[in-house]
This record gives C-alpha cells, sequence and structure tokens, in this order.
C-alpha cells in the first residue's frame, strides 16, 4: 500500500508521521529538543537538535507501522518559519539558529525599511519587515558578530537545513520564503531588488520552488540513518502556517482556520495577492500553487497557556502527574468555574512580543482587572479569553480585507480543549468545526508529498479525498453579547499602555 511521511520541525520537537492513501495515520512520533534564551527576547536552538529528533522520530515511525519502507513513496517537509541557520564553506553550522520569536533585530528592521524604502519594500514583499523574519537576522549578524558574519556561505530556513541533511539540496518552497523579507511574493522569486539594497548575495539563499514539487531525493548516508530506501523524493513541503492550511484544507474560497499552537494563527485562502492596507496581517505564497494567503499572527497563543502552566500551576501539574493526565486538562477544567468574562478581568497576550494586530517586538503580557476574588480558576480562564480577543482581531481585518467567511476549522493544541473552543466561537460569533484527521502541518505536507509524487493531481483533490468534518461548536448567544462588550476594552488597553512599554525597554537597554 503506497505511504506518504510528513515532516514538522517545530519550536519544541520534530512530529513524524505516516500516512495511508486514505489519510489514516499509521504511526506517528514527536522527539522534543531544548530551546535557549541566552538573553531576555531571545530565542535560539541548535539545528544538529532538530535533525537527531527527525531521524529519530522517522525510525520510530517505520518502527510503529511495521510496514516495508519501500511503501513510502515520498516525504514532504513542514517547520517553524523565519529561523535562521548560517553555514560556513563547509556546511557547518556557525552559530546556534536565531527563531521565529526572537525579538532582537527591530534595529534591523528599521535599518532595512529605511535602506529599501516602504513603497518598495511592500511592492516586493508585499508585507513590513518584522522582528521575527530572516533578512533582519541577517543583518545583525552583520552588525553584531562581523567574525562569524565573515565566514557566512548559505542562510537556511529551519525545515530547508533538515532538507538538506536529507538530501543536499540548497532548496526552499514559495511558502516558507514569504516570510524572510527577501521573496517577491507575487512573483514568487527572490527580489533581486530587496538583495541588492540590503547587500545579501542571491547565491547565499537556496533555489526556490512550488510547494508539491520534488526538491530532491534521500542521498545514501541519510537512507542509512532514517531507514528509509535512498532516493525516497522529498517535495518543497511548507512554511508550518501553509502546511497547516492544506492539513486543515484550507484551499479554496471562504474556509479559513483558526489555529491555536504556540502561537496562534487566523488563515484564509487568496485566489489572488490581496494586502491589508495597514500591513498587519501577512500576505504569503500559498502551498497551492499559483496561489496565495493572508494570515493574522499572535506570539503567544497557547504559549501564554504554557506560561500559566510553569508559572502559576504547580498543584496542576502534581495531580495531572497523578492522574496520568494533561496538565492543561486539569487547568482548563478549573477554569470552567470562572464566569464568563471573569468579572472584568482581561488578559493582554503579548508574552513575547507581538505580531498582530500591533508589530511591537516591546510589548509585554498584561492583567487587568485583578481583584481579591481571582484565583487560579480566574487566571487560567482571562488567558483562554485574552487569546480568543487577540485571535478576534485578526478575523476583522481579514473580514474588512473583503475575504468571506464561510466556515472556520480549529485546529492546533488549544482546539482540543472544548471550554477552549467554545470560548473562541462566543469571542469571534464563529462556528468553529473540527476536522479528521487533525495533524496539521505534518499532514499538509504529507499530502503535498502525494500530489509531488503524482498520487494526487492536485492539492484540492488531495485535501478533499483525505480531509473530514466531524463536529462544530456553535457561538452562545449571550456570551457572545457579554464578549462584545469586553473587546473594546481589550482593545483599548494596549493603547492606554503601549508607550510605557517601549519606556520599560529602554530601561532594559
Amino acid at each position: 500500500m503506497p505511504c506518504l511521511i510528513g515532516i514538522d520541525v517545530g519550536t519544541t520537537g520534530a512530529k513524524t508521521i505516516l500516512i495511508g492513501m486514505d489519510g489514516q495515520v499509521l504511526a506517528s512520533a514527536t522527539v522534543e529538543y531544548p530551546l535557549y534564551t541566552p538573553k531576555p527576547l531571545w530565542a535560539e536552538q541548535d539545528p544538529q537538535d532538530w535533525w537527531q529528533a527527525t531521524v529519530e522520530s522517522i525510525r520510530i515511525v517505520l518502527g510503529r507501522s511495521g510496514i516495508d519502507p519501500k511503501e513510502v513513496k515520498g516525504l514532504g517537509l513542514s517547520g517553524q518559519m523565519h529561523g535562521s541557520v548560517f553555514l560556513d564553506e563547509k556546511n557547518e553550522v556557525i552559530r546556534p539558529a536565531i527563531l521565529w520569536c526572537d525579538q532582537r533585530t527591530a534595529a534591523q528592521c528599521d535599518w532595512i525599511t529605511e535602506k529599501v524604502g516602504e513603497k518598495l519594500l511592500h511592492e516586493e514583499t508585499a508585507n513590513p519587515v518584522l522582528t521575527g523574519f530572516q533578512a533582519p537576522k541577517i543583518i545583525w549578524l552583520r552588525q553584531n558578530e562581523p567574525e562569524n558574519y565573515a565566514k557566512l556561505r548559505k542562510v537556511l530556513l529551519p525545515k530547508d537545513y533538515v532538507r538538506f541533511r536529507l538530501t543536499g539540496e540548497y532548496a526552499t518552497e514559495v511558502s516558507d520564503a514569504s516570510g524572510t523579507s527577501m521573496l517577491n511574493v507575487k512573483e514568487r522569486r527572490w527580489s533581486d531588488a530587496v538583495l541588492e539594497r540590503i547587500g545579501i548575495p542571491k547565491g547565499w539563499l537556496p533555489e526556490v520552488y512550488e510547494s508539491p514539487e520534488i526538491s530532491g531525493k534521500l542521498t545514501a548516508q541519510a537512507a542509512e540513518l532514517t531507514g528509509l530506501p535512498k532516493g525516497t523524493p522529498v517535495a518543497g513541503g511548507g512554511g508550518d502556517q501553509a502546511a497547516g492550511g492544506v492539513g486543515n484544507g484550507i484551499v479554496r474560497p471562504g474556509i479559513i482556520s483558526s489555529t491555536t499552537g504556540t502561537s496562534g494563527v487566523v488563515f484564509a485562502y487568496l485566489d489572488k495577492p490581496a494586502v491589508d492596507p495597514q500591513l498587519r496581517t501577512h500576505t504569503f505564497c500559498h502551498a497551492v500553487p499559483g496561489k496565495w494567503h493572508t494570515m493574522g499572527v499572535m506570539l503567544s497563543a497557547g504559549g501564554s497557556l504554557r506560561w500559566a502552566c510553569d508559572a502559576l500551576c504547580d498543584a496542576e501539574r502534581s495531580v495531572a502527574a497523578l492522574l496520568d493526565r494533561d496538565p492543561y486538562e486539569i487547568m482548563t477544567a478549573e477554569a470552567e468555574k470562572a464566569p464568563v468574562g471573569c468579572e472584568g478581568l482581561i488578559f493582554l497576550p503579548y508574552l513575547s512580543g507581538e505580531r498582530t494586530p500591533y508589530p511591537n517586538p516591546n510589548a509585554r503580557g498584561v492583567f487587568f482587572g485583578l481583584t481579591l476574588r481571582c484565583n487560579r480558576a480566574y487566571l487560567v480562564r482571562s488567558i483562554l479569553e485574552g487569546v480568543a480577543f487577540g485571535l478576534r482581531d485578526s478575523f476583522e481585518i481579514i473580514k474588512a480585507m473583503g475575504v468571506a467567511i464561510r466556515e472556520v476549522r480549529a485546529s492546533g493544541g488549544g482546539a482540543r480543549s472544548a471550554l477552549w473552543r467554545q470560548i473562541q466561537a462566543d469571542v469571534t460569533g464563529q462556528p468553529h468545526v473540527r476536522i479528521m484527521p487533525d495533524e496539521g502541518a505534518a499532514l499538509g505536507v504529507a499530502l503535498l508529498a502525494g500530489v509531488g509524487t503524482g498520487l494526487w493531481s492536485t492539492v484540492p483533490e488531495a485535501c478533499e479525498a483525505v480531509i473530514k468534518v466531524v463536529d462544530s461548536t456553535d457561538p452562545v448567544p449571550e456570551n457572545v453579547k457579554r464578549y462584545n462588550d469586553f473587546y473594546p476594552i481589550y482593545q483599548g488597553l494596549y493603547q492606554s499602555v503601549k508607550d510605557h512599554y517601549d519606556e520599560v525597554a529602554g530601561l532594559m537597554e
């Protein structure tokens, strides 16, 4: 039976799935690795950890499934976007990779914007330069680590470093490359104009493919390490959001996804490139050839709940360990005891700065409205509500762009919580459906590999063959009204404190 492998090189671990032609997940494995924060608001990882986790997860999946590896017809790669892997002339990693959530490059973003010019920059890349993107990381290396910059010969995105280790090819694809500030998003190629103005050699960048295209084949060395056959085709794949869009079936107009993972993403398909006039959402190439998408991204969605788990919920973690349950289940069960709106306790989820709707690396998290009645149930529920308000910001912008919303597909770890799905449906006023299989980006790139190897003729055909809606969470009218009353207050809080964010950042410097 033909099988496909999808690999998602995420922020917390590498996830590998093996699927059949019907979309059934035959085996799955995730191998985690650390994230390093050597300074406040910095975020780094060791690319070797990604590689070792990828190899291990492939071997686990092959072992668990018991299939003949020759049945694997193709492999697709997804991964955390924007990160920078710096290689020297011997293809050795020069320094730890700088990640998407790293906020060190505000000055470099300003420099690029001034050097290129806002008008040309937006015409070429369809987006502002943001601290998470790749180009400012390269300029940061030039300005702050000249000895490392002098060694630089190639710059790869996270999943594309894993691709290099699998195939020996320097390759990327249009969706991930869209988030570098160096791709002409409308024409789906590197921007010569931007590269020339910021002084980055085009030869440092990998070749750009459409997402289903075969970008290389497994080398003998990679085959020996993974247990897959030499020559296994590797598709272009996608950045985690575009790949997740495919995995959620967001490949036709009117269907959007709301994903609550470490970050929170509202993702909408576009037949033609469309840009928010205020550039609050991102417009990137889709993993569907010749199509685009727009998305709003908040940096700390599930990340906010993870922070609460680590910082505030020792008791819940202990109970979860005793009961062999997920601590987040214990936390959300407790949060159900708090009332809708938490009696005015509002959480601003800007723990890692923010991107949509406020591209502000200096933004910080805030609890507003604390009283003596606020226990952990209130705190956790206010986090769930604050993240939902942040997602609503993106919904409102996308609707204002004229994008029709016929169906919202909930995905990510947050979608597994009935309470959080209900809160998101109530805050946005939109029913949220769930789909099966719910494997996100890993499923998306497995499907892309199936298209690239000819098992399906188009990406929509692959999605329709595999993805099914299984249930819906509808808004509760009285809750919708309650949240509509609180939403303007949530928006106003950022405006009230934004100047203080910059003042605090200045003091920290």
